[in-house]
């Protein structure tokens, strides 16, 4: 299983992540990171006194699109670059929006249950014959 087969991990409800657990929640290795913050200049960890990366929220979001860009999408990083250049507000728009191929599998199930709804014959309804049965009896 490569890095880009493995689904990101949920982002845990803090503000400071430290290197290790960026690694893990992006999946990739620390040596990775530090070489993507060389490439783009919209990550920018904090470092402490003693110099330990503390990365913030944002950047971990930022990771993983740049994660997805490069290992789903199969961008390279000149085009990975150009793509948060161009469209640094979709990060969080793309994570919410279902894929192409799941929306159009949903749609292709929902035609296929309206098809076999329409093209079974309907019973007569229960209501009408109950009715009948129940006036006859009456009588």
């Amino acid at each position: 299983m490569s890095a880009g087969d493995a689904p990101p991990a949920e982002l845990p409800d803090r503000l400071y992540f430290k290197i290790g657990e960026v690694a893990r929640l992006v999946g990739v290795k620390p040596y990775v990171l530090r070489y993507w913050e060389t490439e783009f200049s919209v990550v920018r960890p904090g470092k402490t006194r003693s110099r330990h990366r503390l990365y913030r929220r944002k950047d971990v979001e930022t990771l993983l699109e740049i994660r997805r860009l490069l290992y789903v999408e199969r961008y390279t990083i000149e085009g990975a670059k150009r793509r948060l250049r161009e469209n640094p507000r979709s990060l969080a728009l793309e994570e919410r929006r279902p894929a192409p191929s799941a929306t159009l599998a949903h749609v292709r199930d929902e035609l296929r249950a309206l098809h076999r709804l329409l093209a079974t014959p309907e019973p007569p309804p229960a209501l009408e014959v109950g009715n009948r049965l129940r006036d006859r009896d009456r009588k």
